[in-house]
């Protein structure tokens, strides 16, 4: 960067997948963006497989789609056609009943896909370079953002002095914009822990993703494309006791698929995990605004909910698509992209659609991470009741999908 170089219309503090997707959309509108983020990408993209994946609704697809993102991730993004959720004990047959949802109650194709996200990645970096608008300045970090009258002054760690109109905060859980501006949080944790790695299976998955209730937390199979020695794999996201936890993931590979088994049983066949894995703690974070002047907060930098039903990165991608329609809006009218006006509009189409999730999350959460017998037979009642009434087992498959309520254009698959 030269001295010339240091003015943008935003600056965006964080290149995880969130803030990746909204220097992509804010390039693709046109506007000069700096995207900061600690790691470099080539670093990034050498990574050997790390086991992570994403669940990407249509919604969220459609949104990937109009930043001209999902055609690049070619053949790695697989279909889910069928959701099975049940509940259960482990070592135990799963409960008689069950709910359902299929590709064909719909018939608009798959509901969803599963992607690594170093596939994701690979494709906003690609994305990226084809955007002269938008600089990527990594290995760096914004430790400071201070809002003007017509602009806001961003400091790097190393020093740099930045200016933008809008300054968005991408920068996760314990973000420190978020800090600086005073927004305080509403947060707790469920005292579990998520467990994820992918696993290989003998048998091929078929498009099918599992969500079995265990007294622990949900564990979830979530179908993948098959790997490169032609291997069948699944993602797992495996809800566990903080006490537990540790001695599951110290457990050799026989060790732990025969944990996995125990858990899920053998309609795959045999499991086994490859690559790594990882735990973190499980809880819900709420920020009590997602705007102050000239600053948005975006993906868990806002927000940060239970994994239990992988809404996670698709509340993220609606939080892109609204602050892009909200900010490019406003900039076509002549205004500039920190407008305050711009930035309620944002604060209100996200707030809602976040309460709702979060409030969803939490209560299936409680309700289904025990085993106390009159609820489990309760609950399983309600699966089986909610399977057989078409009409609303269809708006729940919709609403998973990211295709209800007021959306932003990008996720009704309209350009920006």
């Amino acid at each position: 960067m030269t001295q010339q170089d240091d003015s943008f219309d935003v600056v965006i503090a964080g290149g995880g997948l969130a803030g990746l997707c909204q220097a992509v959309a804010f390039g693709v509108a046109g506007l000069r963006v700096a995207l900061v983020d600690r790691d470099r990408p080539s670093d990034l993209l050498a990574e050997p497989f790390d086991g992570r994946s994403s669940a990407i609704a249509r919604g969220s697809q459609q949104v990937l789609q109009g930043l001209g993102a999902w055609p690049l991730l070619g053949g790695e993004a697989q279909a889910i056609r069928d959701i099975r959720v049940s509940d259960g004990r482990p070592g135990r047959p799963p409960a008689p009943f069950f709910l359902h949802y299929a590709e064909a109650d719909l018939g608009e194709g798959p509901m969803g896909h599963i992607v690594e996200n170093r596939a994701l990645r690979r494709a906003l970096y690609r994305r990226l370079e084809a955007l002269p608008g938008v600089a990527l300045l990594a290995p760096a970090s914004v430790v400071a953002a201070e809002a003007g009258a017509s602009a806001s002054r961003v400091t790097l760690e190393d020093g740099r002095r930045l200016t933008a109109r809008l300054v968005v905060a991408a920068d996760g859980k314990r973000s420190r914009l978020r800090a600086a501006a005073g927004i305080r949080v509403t947060e707790w944790s469920y005292r579990q822990v998520g467990l994820v790695a992918t696993l290989a299976h003998e048998r091929p998955h078929e498009g099918l993703a599992h969500e079995h209730f265990l007294p622990a937390g949900p564990f979830a199979v979530l179908p993948m494309v098959d790997g490169p020695a032609a291997e069948h794999r699944s993602s797992l996201v495996w809800t566990e006791d903080p006490a537990i936890a540790p001695a599951l993931l110290a457990l050799d590979n026989a060790a732990f698929g025969r944990a996995m088994e125990r858990r899920f049983g053998l309609s795959l066949g045999r499991l086994r995990p490859i690559g790594g894995r990882w735990s973190y703690p499980l809880g819900l974070l709420l920020a009590e605004r997602f705007v102050a002047p000239r600053l948005a907060l975006l993906g868990e930098a806002a927000h940060a909910i239970h994994p239990i039903a992988g809404q996670g990165l698709n509340l993220g991608l609606r939080d892109v698509a609204a602050l892009a329609e909200a900010v490019v809006d406003t900039v076509r009218l002549g205004l500039e992209p920190g407008d305050a006006q711009a930035l309620e509009r944002y604060q209100r189409w996200r707030r809602f659609d976040t309460l709702l999730l979060a409030g969803v999350t939490d209560t299936l959460t409680r309700l289904f991470s025990n085993d106390i017998g009159p609820l489990r037979l309760a609950r399983d009642l309600g699966l089986a009741a909610v399977n057989r009434a078409k009409p609303l087992k269809r708006f729940f498959m919709r609403h998973a999908m990211g295709v209800v309520g007021e959306l932003p254009r990008l996720v009704r698959g309209e350009a920006l």
